[in-house]
């Protein structure tokens, strides 16, 4: 069973879910590969993992950086989850480029190379919006490109954690 409930952000309305036990989804309406990790029914429901999550948007929409995470399961490919993991380590208010995450997933495969452009596959199937910072990827040289949820919501997540946006741009 999946459970739903929507958070009204700064930025555009969110869709949260979770099998009842851990996040398995946050989506903002409307954008590419909204709610396609959800399978089969969903029932609007508020539940405490709900308003945990709330609480860490809350937080991070008030410009500060959560101390805590709410209990995270998104489903996906081994390789997936490895680059969603890698994700996670990404410090608030910094970005990394595809290329840095493509070359630590070679190094932890064992293989000499993996794709920028698989990485950037993987990141922009995210099913945890914002909490799984896939915003924080940017290409090589700086530009912003490839966020599910939209540019101008990549940009507005990027400024709210003080990133230096001077060597961004969009192309």
């Amino acid at each position: 069973m999946n459970y739903i409930c929507e958070y009204d952000s700064p930025i555009g309305r969110l869709t949260m879910a979770s099998d009842g036990e851990a996040l398995t989804g946050l989506w903002f309406d409307g954008q590419r590969y909204f709610a396609d990790t959800l399978s089969g029914r969903s029932v609007i429901k508020r539940l405490p993992l709900f308003g945990q999550t709330a609480e860490w948007l809350d937080c991070y929409f008030n410009g500060k950086e959560p101390d805590f995470t709410p209990a995270l399961r998104p489903a996906g490919s081994p390789f997936r989850l490895a680059v969603w993991d890698m994700l996670r380590t990404i410090p608030y208010g910094e970005t990394v480029t595809y290329k840095d995450i493509a070359v630590k997933i070679a190094r932890l495969r064992g293989v000499a190379t993996m794709s920028a452009q698989a990485v950037g596959g993987a990141v922009g199937h995210n099913p945890v919006s914002i909490i799984i910072p896939c915003h924080r990827v940017v290409g090589c040289g700086g530009s912003l490109t490839g966020y599910a949820g939209g540019i101008d919501r990549k940009v507005s997540l990027l400024k709210m954690e003080r990133v230096d946006m001077s060597g961004l741009f969009v192309p």
